[in-house]
């Protein structure tokens, strides 16, 4: 399933204004989840449709003619002994501050944001919509397990010609969402499209940062990839990220690096979250440039990680005529870990000692 269009009918909306940040709750047409699964495949999608769209908004607007928004993801869980608890809330939300302010954007304070992503996935479960948990998820360590996926965004005000918003938006939308990528290939390619440039945007969660990625991931998979990865503007040569995800290597000498940050790489939160889980285990963990060199000749394990990913290990790397097999194949042991300590804790089959999980149900 990955993705779903088919959004949960409870959203939260604000604008900003002349009195500030004025939100509403706003309930979309729906059934009970049995009702809904029991439709014909046009009936769900006229009502996936219907709570897709927003009649009082404007089609014209910055966001539509020039991508001028930004967004975050992040993920209610099911628990392990009942209820729902969201990963890390607090750091997407001083990010969706950190992206508003990049694009100049009046700023969305993190108390609303938190309330409109905890305060979403109450109301849709109340009216039955959320996933419950499997036990049988723990047997591939919730590769395949379900979650609710928040998706808070900016949407510009009407207007046409190059400018800034000044009156966006803020939303905030529940779909249901499962693996992200699917079963089979794990080898990642190198490509040739520059994600993001020095003094641009590809630190701030922007909406526009995607298109490349999701172009570079098309060409990806259409050559039998499962994943593409950026190397940096300037020389050609450094590593950055995936098409949507951070990335990491863990070398031969036993040091586990990682792209540092700058103007362009995202500050990703499951990134954050494996650096300080390694270095409770006493790994070394560096955050520098890393060349495609390097990489290709001292890495034993790669994996990159996200929201959507976790951490999912590749299989191998290509770049031109080169490719490098990472582990024989197979998920690593630390890569293994990480990952499984991260969901762990997200759905609670380890304790949280880090406070991480903010529960809500």
């Amino acid at each position: 399933m990955a993705f779903s269009l088919n959004s949960y009918p409870v959203v939260y909306r604000a604008q900003y204004g002349e009195k500030g940040w004025s939100g509403e709750y706003l309930e979309k047409p729906h059934k009970t989840p049995a009702e809904e699964a029991a439709l014909g495949a046009k009936e769900q999608e006229a009502l996936s449709a219907s709570r897709n769209f927003y009649g009082d908004m404007p089609l014209v607007n910055y966001t539509t003619q020039y991508g001028l928004s930004c967004f975050e993801g992040l993920k209610a869980l099911p628990q392990k002994n009942g209820g729902l608890a969201i990963f890390r809330p607090d750091q997407n939300a001083a990010r969706f501050r950190r992206s508003m302010r990049g694009l100049f954007m009046p700023e969305l304070p993190e108390d609303i944001f938190l309330a409109a992503c905890v305060e979403t996935v109450k109301k849709n479960a109340a009216l039955g919509f959320q996933p419950e948990y499997k036990k049988e998820w723990e047997k591939d360590s919730f590769q395949s397990a379900d979650s609710i996926y928040i998706r808070p965004f900016s949407y510009a005000e009407g207007g046409i010609g190059v400018n800034i918003s000044h009156n966006p938006w803020f939303m905030v939308i529940n779909t249901p969402v499962s693996a992200y990528f699917s079963g089979g290939s794990s080898d990642a390619v190198v490509t040739d499209r520059i994600r993001a440039t020095p003094r641009g945007t590809g630190w701030i969660k922007a909406a526009s940062n995607y298109t490349i990625a999701a172009l570079a991931k098309h060409e990806a998979v259409e050559k039998g990839y499962m994943e593409c990865v950026f190397l940096d503007a300037e020389h050609h040569k450094y590593v950055e990220e995936g098409s949507s995800c951070n990335i990491f290597f863990y070398l031969k000498s036993g040091e586990l690096a990682t792209p540092e940050l700058g103007d362009t790489i995202l500050p990703g939160i499951t990134r954050s979250s494996i650096i300080e889980l390694a270095r409770d285990r006493n790994i070394k963990v560096s955050e520098r440039k890393i060349s495609i060199d390097e990489a290709l000749s001292e890495t034993k394990e790669c994996f990159v990680s996200g929201t959507a990913v976790g951490a999912t290990p590749l299989g191998s790397l290509t770049c031109g005529e080169k490719k490098v097999i990472f582990n024989d194949g197979k998920t690593g042991d630390l890569t293994a870990e990480l990952r499984d300590t991260i969901k762990g804790i997200q759905y609670g089959t380890l304790n949280d000692d880090k406070g991480w999980m903010l529960k809500v149900l």
